[in-house]
């Protein structure tokens, strides 16, 4: 018996070596395509932007950063947080941002795995190997963005909650993702409509209402902070530029991948107007009816898988890097036995295919037939379908292969 657990050790201790080299050579190679496409990150230099405003005591929504005009789209919270990036030039700072962007998709998929029940170190760099390479991966680190980050601090929030649902930082990850960027706030009505339909079933919903308390409390320091920092940006922002969508750019822009962009190029029109409202709202409905649903039942990695997934469909714009949450879905389906729908998210996201069709100058989304319409929906559609499974889905939060980690996804706050 000894000698089976030595082999057992010793074949564990070379494998992790092995996946890590794959890993580190994946990764090289990325960061060489990168630059060999001579990436702006576009993005990045807007942050850069935004923080020297900051530091300058300038009007930050005035601002219009880089050769395309880019204007400032998030709370001020988030540039009081971009300002120690003004303090680098643009090199060493896409350096700087490349490199963290790679340390945080290891984190993210660390957590990913942790999530759904599967805990063994070597996967965490297989998976990271091709994960770098899916488009929105990929777009994020080409243009800079903070996508990984906020996707770190909500499930490093959600995957760490004991069961008694006591625990000290609960709702700090999640708050301040919502401080930076709006969306992540959807997450916190899903812990009090968590927390509501438990005490309604006649069970304890005080674990799911004292998290959601503590992202509130959370969010609500972060932007107060903001408000005694930049008390006239927050004024403008929370008065005005929050309600402002056409800010953030256009709505058929094939990049957009939440339902508003797809209705959009769908009628050809900019504006889907009342339509898209009674479709996000019935979305909003049952997407977030399905996390509930999958939490009560224990299965967390559904509840927030689907919570993600939802608000990247009612979101007004979702930019195809905004579904960085496809990693935790695919890992998802694939360890749950879903071979056939996670084969079909792998070559949803790892296709480009929403870049195939016509888009650009001239504004050729809002003329898109057939085939066109359906690659530039593709990344909704799968959001869609895995909505869809995670309704009927009774499968339990276990993972088909491996050894499920403590602290697995059919944890409770």
């Amino acid at each position: 018996m000894s000698s089976f657990v030595t082999v057992n050790a010793f074949a564990a201790a070379r494998r992790v070596p092995a996946a890590l080299g794959v890993c580190l050579v994946s990764f090289t190679a990325f960061w060489a395509a990168q630059r060999a496409a001579h990436v702006s990150m576009i993005d990045l230099m807007v942050y850069r932007a935004e923080g020297a405003t900051v530091r300058a005591g300038g009007d930050l929504y005035a601002l219009r950063a880089t050769s395309a005009h880019l204007p400032t789209t998030y709370p001020p919270f988030a540039a009081m947080l971009f300002a120690p990036l003004s303090l680098l030039d643009a090199a060493p700072l896409s350096t700087l941002a490349t490199a963290g962007n790679l340390v945080l998709l290891v984190a993210f998929v660390r957590l990913s795995l942790k999530l759904v029940g599967h805990a063994r170190v070597e996967t965490v760099w297989w998976v990271a190997a091709p994960a770098v390479w899916c488009e929105p991966v990929w777009t994020t680190l080409r243009y800079g963005q903070v996508n990984l980050l906020l996707a770190v601090l909500v499930l490093w929030d959600l995957s760490h909650s004991p069961a008694g649902g006591r625990r000290r930082w609960a709702g700090v990850g999640l708050g301040l993702a919502a401080a930076v960027k709006l969306t992540p706030a959807l997450f916190l009505l899903f812990l009090f409509l968590t927390g509501i339909a438990a005490r309604l079933g006649g069970g304890d919903g005080r674990p799911w209402l004292r998290h959601a308390r503590g992202a509130a409390a959370a969010f609500s320091g972060a932007t107060l902070l903001a408000w005694a920092v930049l008390p006239y940006d927050s004024w403008r922002f929370w008065t005005d530029m929050v309600f402002r969508v056409g800010r953030v750019g256009r709505t058929e822009d094939t990049a957009n991948q939440a339902l508003r962009g797809v209705l959009a190029r769908l009628l050809h029109s900019p504006d889907p107007g009342a339509l898209w409202v009674a479709t996000a709202a019935l979305a909003a409905a049952l997407g977030l009816a399905a996390a509930v649903a999958a939490e009560l039942r224990g299965r967390r990695a559904w509840a927030v898988c689907a919570c993600a997934v939802t608000g990247l469909l009612i979101s007004p714009v979702s930019w195809t890097h905004h579904w960085v949450w496809c990693v935790p879905l695919v890992l998802l389906l694939w360890t749950h036995g879903h071979r056939a729908p996670a084969l079909g998210m792998l070559t949803a996201f790892w296709s480009y295919a929403p870049w195939w069709v016509p888009h650009g100058a001239g504004r050729p989304e809002l003329h898109q037939q057939g085939a066109q319409l359906a690659f530039s929906a593709l990344y909704a559609g799968a959001g869609a379908a895995f909505l869809a499974l995670a309704w009927t889905s009774s499968s339990p939060d276990r993972p088909r292969f491996g050894r499920p980690g403590p602290g697995a996804a059919d944890v409770k706050p």
